[in-house]
């Protein structure tokens, strides 16, 4: 192989190295369900929301019903909505859209994560889905659990 070839080639080699370690490190970790609070964006006299649901587990999700509250920027309890997020399969990546009505984005100072109120899994029922679940934001406000 002459040099040129050998360099086009290394270069290559280097930048999918680059790439697989950028996704793994972003990768939701082994056994877990991770819910990232994507972005808030105003819809009419809503607030649209976007999760991003990746589950690391081996099941298959029927049912995932999310138990969310929202907070304005005083701490003070605005809302409280349920989310159902199934279906999702095992090791797939999933978002959900819903709107929040009544409420404007920039009022909302921070996001709970309140509890899981249903969890099926196609095969087995697990036992505490709520230990499973590990909540992110990419949105200026926080999301708690």
């Amino acid at each position: 192989m002459n040099r040129r070839i050998k360099t086009v080639l290394a270069a290559a080699l280097i930048v999918a190295g680059f790439s697989l370690s950028a996704g793994t490190a972003s990768a939701v970790e082994k056994g877990r369900i991770g819910v990232e609070l994507n972005k808030l964006e105003a819809a009419g006299d809503a607030c649209r929301a976007y999760l991003l649901l990746s589950n690391g587990t081996a099941a298959a999700f029927t049912s995932l019903k999310l138990d969310l509250v929202t907070f304005d920027g005083d701490g003070i309890v605005q809302r409280r909505v349920a989310v159902e997020a199934a279906p999702i399969g095992a090791g797939k990546t999933s978002l959900k859209v819903f709107d929040i009505s009544g409420i404007q984005c920039p009022a909302i100072g921070r996001m709970l994560l309140n509890g899981v109120m249903s969890c099926k899994a196609a095969k087995a029922e697990p036992a505490d889905c709520l230990s499973l679940v590990s909540v992110s934001s990419r949105a200026a406000q926080p999301f708690i659990k």
